[in-house]
């Protein structure tokens, strides 16, 4: 089963109101060029500074590299994460790529700063999930935390994450890798 291009979205109360939209080509390059005008000129979205600035290009620009190399992925990987409501995007969440040969996805998901504590990670996260459980070449969802980050990994253990190992990444340090079994496998 291919993935889907359309927007993820869930009818669990924890994720009404929120989609995640696959990054059109010409927007994710604007990300990836940190350039906030141009990104919101292409999608017609009002973008928050935090998804174009330091914090967040570095993915992009990683995401944009990883399609160009293997365009399939473009429907697996980080997508914008929309409030219905206010139309505004407040975040990014999606998995590093498809399921390796394993069965595994990783996911990765950011809320904008000033938008935290409002619910959007959650919804995020169980969009990730539920979409991961449609697809039955996915075995395991894994995610990868500082241990600093005590929100994440919180949220994580609410949906049985549990932790299998560690590994260092250049950009973050030291990371404590969780995973969860998926229930389409």
């Amino acid at each position: 089963m291919g993935m889907i291009q359309d927007p993820w979205t869930s009818r669990t109360a924890a994720a009404a109101g929120l989609e995640l939209e696959q990054v059109a080509p010409a927007v994710l390059d604007a990300l990836a060029d940190g350039d906030l005008d141009a990104a919101r000129a292409a999608a017609a979205l009002e973008i928050t500074p935090y998804l174009a600035g330091p914090e967040c290009v570095g993915v992009w620009r990683m995401r944009r590299d990883q399609i160009a190399r293997s365009p399939a992925d473009a429907a697996w990987v980080t997508r914008l994460v929309i409030d219905l409501v206010s139309g505004k995007v407040v975040g990014r969440a999606g998995y590093h790529g498809p399921p390796d040969d394993a069965g595994m996805v990783e996911i990765g998901y950011s809320i904008d700063p000033v938008r935290r504590r409002r619910g959007y990670a959650r919804g995020a996260l169980v969009i990730l999930l539920e979409t991961a459980n449609r697809h039955p070449e996915v075995a395991v969802v894994r995610a990868s935390v500082r241990p600093d980050n005590l929100p994440s990994r919180r949220l994580l253990d609410q949906y049985g994450f549990r932790a299998v190992g560690e590994q260092w990444d250049d950009e973050d340090g030291l990371e404590t890798i969780l995973e969860v079994s998926a229930t389409g496998s």
